[in-house]
């Protein structure tokens, strides 16, 4: 069997690592691929390091440019490496613009997609991310469900019961190989366990509007005037910044690492974040968490881990993390995020593949 793992942009690294090193094991020759969806050595090259993962077998170097422009370069990039270098499985991971251009070329060249993390879903079509998500799903043949509420919108939206697979998240995987690791990094200077909150921002709607972004960062200076915070700034959120005046007890620092942010994290009092992953992480961590956007495509981390949805608005953030700070939520963590899900997504997909050489298309619901 001959597979080719696509990953693009930071949250992909995390993803296809586990699930890369388990198909590997059941004996299938196995090449990266790096579309260069995320082109800055800082989001990129320093996550290969920390993941100890192999370099890719091949890189498009896509950089940067608009939604239509990177799916376009990834698609014509794409379509010549299946040409030229046929394989029988591509496994393409999250919700990035890469994960769906790539499963979109594979599903029209007639190659079997496996989709790692399927079913998850927001329901706000204003999120890029959302219609990726679901138009992965539909042309993939293997659809690999992190929890069981992705499942059961699998099914809703008329997915074959036989396509779809609960593997558990494999973002755990690579979490719970690192967490030691992480634990024993040292704090940036000045923090201590317990101590201080950690802030991530990117999502465009948070970010791209200076005016709103100077709004929310006066909520974040009245969180800091119980609980130091520091803000780990995405290389978009730091262009914005550049001119607005940050308040006191909020310290930004520059990108970090996996395991860096990741022991980060782990120490925290509490996170405010606009990142779905960083949401599964401190569930998994049992840190308390507050999503700053209206909706979540991780739902599971509010019912059973440690996350709310709170928005954007400054008086709703600040009560819900003097709250969160008052009454920390009990740590929980959803079943099958046990560290083995990049075993059970290759297992399955070893198995489809053994037992069908001609895995049938998606039909249209009756």
């Amino acid at each position: 069997m001959d597979v080719v793992c696509v990953a693009g942009a930071r949250p992909n690294f995390m993803k296809v690592a586990p699930v890369l090193a388990a198909l590997e094991q059941t004996g299938a020759t196995v090449r990266l691929c790096h579309t260069g969806q995320h082109y800055d050595a800082e989001m990129s090259d320093t996550f290969f390091a920390d993941l100890r993962l192999r370099r890719p077998d091949v890189s498009f170097g896509v950089g940067p440019g608009t939604a239509a422009e990177q799916t376009g370069a990834v698609m014509v990039a794409f379509e010549r490496l299946l040409r030229d270098h046929p394989t029988d499985v591509v496994v393409v991971v999250g919700d990035v613009t890469s994960t769906m251009a790539c499963a979109l070329v594979a599903a029209k060249a007639g190659v079997l997609v496996a989709h790692v993390e399927a079913g998850l879903r927001s329901r706000d079509w204003s999120m890029p991310e959302e219609v990726n998500r679901v138009v992965t799903d539909r042309v993939s043949d293997l659809l690999l469900a992190p929890s069981a509420d992705a499942v059961a919108n699998l099914l809703a939206e008329g997915a074959r019961p036989d396509q779809v697979h609960l593997v558990g998240n494999v973002m755990v995987d690579t979490l719970l190989g690192h967490l030691d690791e992480a634990l024993a990094r040292p704090l940036p200077e000045g923090l201590a366990p317990g101590g201080y909150g950690v802030v991530t921002l990117h999502r465009p709607s948070n970010v791209d509007d200076a005016a709103g972004l100077a709004t929310m960062l006066g909520a974040l200076g009245e969180v800091a005037t119980q609980l130091p915070l520091v803000f780990p700034c995405h290389p978009r959120t730091r262009k914005v910044l550049e001119g607005i005046e940050l308040p006191p007890g909020l310290e930004l620092l520059p990108p970090l690492g996996y395991v860096a942010f990741l022991g980060l994290q782990a120490r925290a009092a509490l996170v405010l974040t606009d990142s779905g992953g960083v949401q599964e992480e401190t569930t998994v961590l049992g840190v308390p968490c507050l999503t700053l956007r209206d909706s979540t495509e991780r739902p599971v981390t509010v019912t059973e881990g440690t996350n709310r949805v709170v928005g954007t608005d400054p008086t709703a953030i600040v009560e819900a993390a003097l709250d969160a700070l008052a009454n920390p939520p009990p740590a929980r963590r959803p079943a099958g995020w046990d560290g083995r899900a990049g075993e059970r997504i290759a297992s399955v997909i070893d198995e489809v593949w053994r037992g069908r050489a001609s895995w049938p298309r998606p039909t249209a619901s009756p």
